[in-house]
């Protein structure tokens, strides 16, 4: 390893070298990779500005408007009532990003815009983002000092009255992660299912409707469980929904499957492993712990974990991503024997652990 460690070096130094800069972008061979590094150097610098991009064209309707066809620029501004000027100018950028494309003197739909419009709660996942950023907009400052007094630890606290806000949220964005999870996984070798922090209890519903034999019981904090309760009498679901603080108190028991949905990640360590030893508790012999959530180092998908993640539940005061190695030690610790990943058709949205 201490070779391979001292070729980065040697190559970090070459890299940073402008004279083999120069040299790398004129030679043909090795001017393509150049051009690439470039790029993507580029687009880290300005993907900030891109992320504004899509924000304004979610804010401003600019996808559902181009829905039916192409529009010209002064169609498109009339539709989403906005100036001339600012809307040729977000189009002509949108174009950029292939989030739209030109036809003529027309905009469309580009592959990336349509592809938006197939995924609703990524709309509310954009205008959310809204919140992170004001928390990004000094992240040298937000990096000093872990504090629970960020716009985004304000937004997600259960104490503050605005369960109704995150768990709304919650429930959008939860779709596509119980589409994911019910693509690969067999409820139906289940007899009862308790989800853990299920919020407003989305993956619940969504489980029920392809198992409606399945018995099942949601548990989140006491201000959360009435809007639980709620949607299941809206969507005609047979599902308990009970008050629990598994910090203070023991689980329930019973069920032979218990899962975790985008949860674990947004406990520290210490929280994370009490919750995992809970759940060893409540368990039967044979009972089975899911955790559905995007993970750290995940193979092709690795700033969504360390990087997206990181600073997201950094700034929201608690919790960090975990890679699988990390996960199977803590669950090793909290007494599971055995722990092994079902592999999903999406891992940057969730990667899949069944342990028992």
């Amino acid at each position: 390893m201490g070779m391979v460690y001292r070729f980065r070096d040697w190559r970090n130094r070459l890299f940073s070298d402008p004279s083999f800069q120069r040299w790398a972008a004129s030679f043909p061979l090795t001017r393509p990779i150049a051009q690439h590094r470039a790029r993507r150097i580029f687009d880290i610098t300005a993907g900030f500005v891109y992320s504004q991009i899509l924000y304004a064209c979610v804010d401003l309707g600019v996808f559902p408007a181009l829905q039916k066809g192409s529009m010209t620029t002064d169609e498109l501004a009339s539709k989403i009532a906005f100036p001339n000027a600012g809307t040729e100018r977000l189009a002509r950028a949108a174009v950029s990003l292939s989030l739209l494309e030109r036809r003529g003197d027309k905009y469309a739909l580009g592959p990336h815009g349509a592809a938006l419009l197939g995924n609703p709660s990524v709309f509310a996942m954009v205008r959310h983002h809204a919140t992170l950023y004001a928390d990004l907009a000094d992240p040298v400052g937000l990096l000093r000092e872990r504090s629970k007094q960020t716009a985004l630890a304000q937004y997600w606290n259960y104490d503050a009255g605005g369960s109704a806000d995150y768990s709304g949220l919650m429930a959008q964005t939860q779709a596509f992660i119980a589409a994911e999870v019910l693509s690969v996984y067999d409820f139906g070798k289940h007899r009862s299912l308790t989800d853990i922090g299920g919020g407003a209890g989305a993956f619940l519903c969504a489980v029920k409707k392809q198992y409606p034999s399945l018995e099942a019981t949601l548990c989140d904090l006491p201000n959360v469980v009435p809007l639980a309760q709620r949607r299941f009498i809206e969507s005609g679901i047979e599902a308990e929904a009970v008050e629990c603080n598994f910090l203070q108190q023991s689980l329930p028991k019973g069920s032979d499957v218990i899962t975790l949905v985008r949860v674990l990640h947004d406990h520290d360590d210490h929280a994370a492993l009490a919750l995992l030893k809970a759940i060893r508790e409540a368990l039967p012999e044979g009972g089975t712990l899911l955790i559905a959530e995007p993970l750290a180092e995940t193979p092709g998908a690795e700033p969504v974990g360390d990087a997206y993640f990181g600073m997201y539940l950094w700034a929201m005061g608690s919790g960090r991503p975990r890679s699988l190695k990390e996960i199977r030690q803590f669950l090793a610790q909290a007494g599971f024997a055995h722990a092994k990943e079902v592999k999903t058709q999406r891992p940057i949205l969730a990667r899949i652990i069944a342990a028992s």
